[in-house]
């Protein structure tokens, strides 16, 4: 007789929870999207896929040789809210046979979206972004007898919206920015090779 109280007790229970556990106040009101904050990234849609953001100038060669590749700045509207991207650089000194120069960020270039084109597939607004070697020196302040084999420029990009609002390696996640589908990792890495 307990065993089937018990049994009786259980199922009013479950039914119990049912009914009540599922019910919210808020299980009919429908969110709306369009208040959820949205960002933007910078894809790199040449070269695909990007492995490690890893480009190389020649020391021997640095008006010659460049980082370059093409990028869509993905908001929504079609990049509509996209305003700028702004790029710093920094010297990484790898070789003390030459003296220790690393050079920490400085200003780069910014680009603005005026100078971006619709891409007639995609629709969002693309660019090719050049830097040389001697950009990248000129930038940093060095000469060609202070840089090596083996050191290296990094260039870390901000996507600038319309609104203000900034985005970047620092608030931006790892699926965006490591993903090969977003291949957006706001971060060029230029190697000095012979």
């Amino acid at each position: 007789m307990k065993m089937k109280y018990l049994k009786i007790l259980s199922l009013f229970s479950l039914i119990g929870l049912g009914a009540f556990g599922c019910k919210s106040p808020l299980a009919n009101e429908r969110l709306n999207e369009l208040e959820f904050e949205q960002g933007g990234y910078m894809r790199i849609f040449s070269p695909f896929p990007v492995l490690a953001a890893t480009f190389r100038v020649s020391k021997a060669n640095l008006a010659g040789t460049r980082l370059e590749l093409l990028h869509e700045a993905v908001t929504s509207g079609n990049g509509a809210r996209f305003a700028s991207y702004e790029l710093v650089i920094r010297f990484v000194d790898s070789t003390p046979a030459n003296g220790s120069n690393p050079v920490a960020d400085r200003p780069l270039r910014t680009i603005a979206a005026s100078t971006f084109t619709k891409n007639a597939t995609t629709g969002y607004p693309q660019a090719t972004m050049t830097i040389t070697g001697q950009e990248a020196l000129t930038a940093i302040g060095l000469t060609a007898q202070q840089i090596s084999v083996g050191d290296r420029f990094e260039v870390r990009g901000t996507m600038v919206l319309t609104d203000g609002s900034r985005y970047s390696l620092t608030n931006t996640g790892p699926n965006i920015t490591g993903g090969a589908f977003y291949s957006s990792p706001f971060f060029y890495r230029i190697n000095v090779a012979l």
